[in-house]
C-alpha cells in the first residue's frame, strides 16, 4: 500500500502483491468467479492472521487507507482498478473484524456487490449463524448446539476456526458469570491463558507444532466443560442457583484445605440460598445498608450453625454478597 500526493488531490496506490501481501495471490478476487472471489476474501483473511503481528499490522494500516479513501473517494483521483484494490483491502478488514469483535465497519461506504461479497464469504464456510454472535439477534442462538461445534470443526482455515471459537467462548463465559462467578472466573483465567496462547504464535511455530490445531482442540473441549456447567447440579439433587452457592463453599475448602463432606455442604448451599432470596428479595438490596447489615448477621449466624468453617467470615460473606448481586442483576436482565 501506498500514499501519495498532497490535499484532496492524491493518489492511493494498493497492491495485494507487495509488502505485507507479497507472498498472497489476490488474483482470484480481481480475475476470478463470484465462488473464486469469496474463496479469495476468506482466505487472506485467513493468511493475515497468521501472526498477532501481521495482523495488527495489516488492521493499521488498512485503517489509514481507509481514512485517506473517505476524504477523496467521491473525487476522480481513483480509476476503477484503484477502487476494485482499495475494496480488497477494506473487505479483508471488515471479515476479519467480524471474526475478532463481531462487527464489520468498512462495509458502508463499499458498492453493493462488495457488500453483498462480503456477507457471501462469511456465509461461504456454512456457518453464518455462528456470524450473528455480534448482531442484535444473538440473543435468540443457543450457544451450546451441537450444529454450531460440528460446522466450526469442518472449517479448513485454522485461524477463523479459533476466532469463531473465541467468540462462542467468550460469550458462554459470560453467561456463567452472570449465574456462577466462581465457575466463571475460572474458566475466564484459563480461556485468558490459551488466548494468550494464540496470541504469541509465530509463523515457524505453527508450522513445527501444531499450535492452532492444540489451541482449536482446547478451546472445543472448554465449551464441552461450559455445557456441562449448566447440567452439573442435577448430580448433585440441587438446582442451578443452590449449585453456585455449593462452588463458592467449596472453592474455599479447597483454598484453606480443610475437610467438609459433600453433603453438609449440599445441605448449607440450600440453606445460603433460602437466606439470600428472602434478604435479597427487594429490588434495590444491594443499596440498602440495613438489608446488606441483615444478610451478613443471617450469615454469620447460618455458617456457626452448619459448623463451617476455620476461614474469615468476611471473606465468605463478600463471596456470597457478590454472587447474589449476579443472581439479582441476571434476573433483572
Amino acid at each position: 500500500m501506498r500514499f501519495s500526493g498532497a490535499g484532496f488531490r492524491r493518489s492511493i496506490t494498493v497492491r495485494p502483491d507487495k509488502g505485507l501481501f507479497h507472498t498472497f495471490d489476490a488474483a482470484p478476487y480481481f480475475a476470478g468467479r463470484p465462488r473464486e472471489q469469496l474463496a479469495c476474501l476468506n482466505a487472506a483473511a485467513e493468511f493475515v492472521q497468521r501472526t498477532q503481528a501481521t495482523e495488527q499490522r495489516f488492521m493499521a494500516l488498512v485503517k489509514r487507507l481507509k481514512a485517506a479513501y473517505d476524504i477523496c473517494a467521491g473525487t476522480d483521483t481513483l480509476d476503477d482498478e484503484e477502487r476494485d484494490r482499495i475494496h480488497f483491502h477494506l473487505a479483508v478488514r471488515s471479515i476479519v473484524f467480524k471474526l475478532t469483535r463481531g462487527d464489520a465497519p468498512d462495509t458502508a461506504q463499499m458498492n453493493a456487490r462488495v457488500r453483498d461479497m462480503i456477507a457471501d464469504a462469511l456465509r461461504s464456510d456454512g456457518v453464518e449463524e455462528i456470524f450473528r454472535l455480534g448482531d442484535d439477534t444473538a440473543s435468540e442462538i443457543d450457544l451450546f448446539d451441537d450444529d454450531y461445534l460440528t460446522k466450526i470443526s469442518k472449517i479448513k482455515l485454522p485461524n477463523t476456526r479459533i476466532r469463531l471459537l473465541q467468540q462462542l467462548l467468550a460469550r458462554a463465559i459470560e453467561e456463567v458469570r452472570k449465574t456462577n462467578k466462581v465457575r466463571g472466573v475460572d474458566f475466564s483465567k484459563r480461556f485468558a491463558a490459551l488466548v494468550d496462547k494464540y496470541n504469541e504464535r509465530d509463523e515457524e511455530s505453527v508450522l513445527v507444532s501444531g499450535v492452532l490445531d492444540d489451541v482449536s482442540e482446547k478451546m472445543t473441549d472448554m465449551i464441552l466443560q461450559l455445557r456441562e456447567t449448566f447440567s452439573a447440579h442435577e448430580g448433585l439433587g440441587i438446582d442451578f442457583e443452590e449449585k453456585a452457592f455449593y462452588d463458592i463453599l467449596l472453592s474455599l475448602t479447597r483454598k484453606y484445605d480443610f475437610a467438609c463432606p459433600d453433603d453438609k455442604l449440599i445441605t448449607l448451599a440450600r440453606a445460603v440460598k433460602a437466606l439470600v432470596d428472602d434478604k435479597a428479595r427487594y429490588t434495590d438490596w444491594s443499596r440498602r445498608a440495613d438489608i446488606k447489615a441483615e444478610l451478613k448477621v443471617g450469615l454469620i449466624l447460618l455458617l456457626a450453625e452448619h459448623g463451617y468453617p476455620p476461614v474469615s467470615r468476611d471473606e465468605i460473606y463478600q463471596e456470597i454478597f457478590e454472587q447474589a448481586e449476579n443472581f439479582k442483576r441476571s434476573r433483572a436482565g
